[in-house]
């Protein structure tokens, strides 16, 4: 099959916009007589005028001649055999040309093994979608297209190569991916595609937990969040991948757009874009909070049965411990009391903030009594003191200063009494400062003065 072919004149990739270190593995191979192009989604950015994340490498080159190649590269990889050549702390993924996995068989196609070598054109036909199946030959300068990537990308279009279903049964993650896609591109995916998504979205339960979970991660952590999490409900994703997000969702009564996980994950994406980067315990917040809010009993136990329900879909403790701690301290948050003023103190305060800010106008939650009463002296609390902004977060911790004054206040108490005591009595001072935990030699003389003047 002969591929379309953009010339330099008729793209607008450019050498300059590729990251120095990939040419020297791009022409280190040619230089070895190696077939080496850039591949994937590189090439589609490029070609859209973003700016890639990263940049592969497919070659000719099998995994034990590219690590013979390069000394500063390892061999990873079980299912899918590549090479990681390391330039300081980044890594470029170089690939072998691969043809369609072993395991064609309608009843079984899910792809369990995929080191059979092929050659440009056969590793075109066995990639996702058609946007990620382009390839850059730095050797010529042109743009190879063997499955009508170029016009999709002119489309606008997410596109299988290939039966749509028979894809998305190979890899069910592929499902999560065209939705990623057409979230970050803006666009759309292709009905026949979509079609096959909503058909097979119960095939995501023989995918792998930590796959899922990390699909999950990498789509809701886009700045386009809230056009991912409405393309994964529409299309049936998230029946399978978090049933009681669904669920909720699907008794909202003013459509989906307007639902209130919608709009949160929305402002998120807008302070993502502004250069925020959340926690993985705070997107799960945002995307739990409304529920959370919603729930008949919205406490401590409420939060903790949410993060069970998560750990049993593979999600880590860490994340879902600190999800539990963050709606823990939105409800203290909401209704201000002594554990609010701790709070403060905690090293997530600000992540809680941040989570109020968010919420509070999608969910018409006004929070001018919570800061009326983080600015109020807390003279009654002993763990904050009379200056709301003499803490490290900007409230009020007790300053040492009080604690010495109070200090000195108290051991002039007891010397007092211990004077009132030795004047009437000068056997019980060593008693009471026993039981008052001072020095048995007290400096205040307890003995009656005499005014006789001694003899000289």
């Amino acid at each position: 099959m002969e591929p379309f072919v953009l010339e330099r004149p008729e793209h607008s990739i450019s050498r300059r916009d590729i990251d120095r270190d990939v040419l020297k593995v791009l022409y280190r191979l040619i230089n070895a007589n190696h077939v080496a192009y850039l591949v994937g989604g590189g090439v589609r950015d490029l070609m859209l005028g973003r700016r890639p994340k990263d940049f592969d490498i497919a070659t000719s080159a099998h995994p034990h001649e590219v690590r013979a190649l390069f000394r500063n590269s390892r061999l990873v990889g079980r299912r899918f055999r590549l090479a990681h050549v390391f330039f300081g702390p980044t890594n470029i993924e170089v690939a072998t040309f691969r043809r369609r996995g072993e395991h064609d068989d309608l009843n079984e196609p899910l792809i369990r093994q995929d080191n059979t070598f092929g050659t440009a054109e056969e590793d075109a036909f066995r990639r996702d979608f058609t946007v990620n199946a382009l390839f850059y030959d730095p050797a010529s300068f042109r743009v190879i297209d063997y499955v009508g990537g170029i016009r999709d990308l002119g489309e606008r279009m997410i596109r299988t190569i290939g039966e749509p279903q028979l894809r998305m049964r190979e890899d069910p993650v592929r499902m999560i991916r065209a939705v990623r896609l057409a979230a970050k591109l803006d666009f759309e995916i292709e009905p026949a595609t979509a079609c096959a998504i909503e058909r097979c979205a119960g095939e995501l339960i023989k995918a792998s937990a930590p796959r899922l979970v990390e699909e999950i991660y990498r789509t809701l952590l886009l700045a386009d969040s809230a056009r991912a999490l409405l393309l994964m409900e529409r299309l049936g994703l998230l029946d399978y991948l978090l049933p009681m997000l669904s669920q909720h969702l699907k008794q909202q009564h003013h459509g989906l757009e307007a639902a209130p996980t919608i709009r949160v994950m929305g402002a998120l994406g807008e302070a993502i874009r502004r250069g925020f980067e959340p926690p993985r315990g705070f997107l799960l917040a945002c995307l739990l909070a409304d529920m959370h809010l919603a729930s008949a009993m919205p406490g401590s136990s409420h939060a903790a049965g949410l993060c069970d329900a998560l750990r049993a879909r593979g999600f880590s403790r860490a994340d879902t411990e600190h999800l539990r701690l963050l709606l823990d301290a939105l409800g203290h948050m909401l209704k201000p009391s002594r554990i609010t003023r701790r709070l403060v103190r905690r090293p997530y305060f600000s992540l809680v903030r941040d989570l109020l800010d968010l919420i509070a106008p999608v969910c018409s939650i006004d929070t001018r009594d919570l800061e009326r009463f983080l600015s109020v002296p807390a003279n009654h609390n002993r763990n904050t003191g009379g200056n709301p902004s003499s803490g490290p977060m900007g409230h009020g911790t007790r300053s040492w200063r009080g604690r010495r004054r109070r200090g000195r206040r108290r051991s002039h108490a007891r010397s007092l009494r211990l004077e009132q005591i030795g004047a009437s009595n000068p056997d019980a001072v060593h008693g009471q400062a026993c039981r008052e935990n001072l020095p048995t030699e007290s400096p205040i003389q307890t003995r009656p003065r005499s005014n006789s003047i001694p003899d000289s």
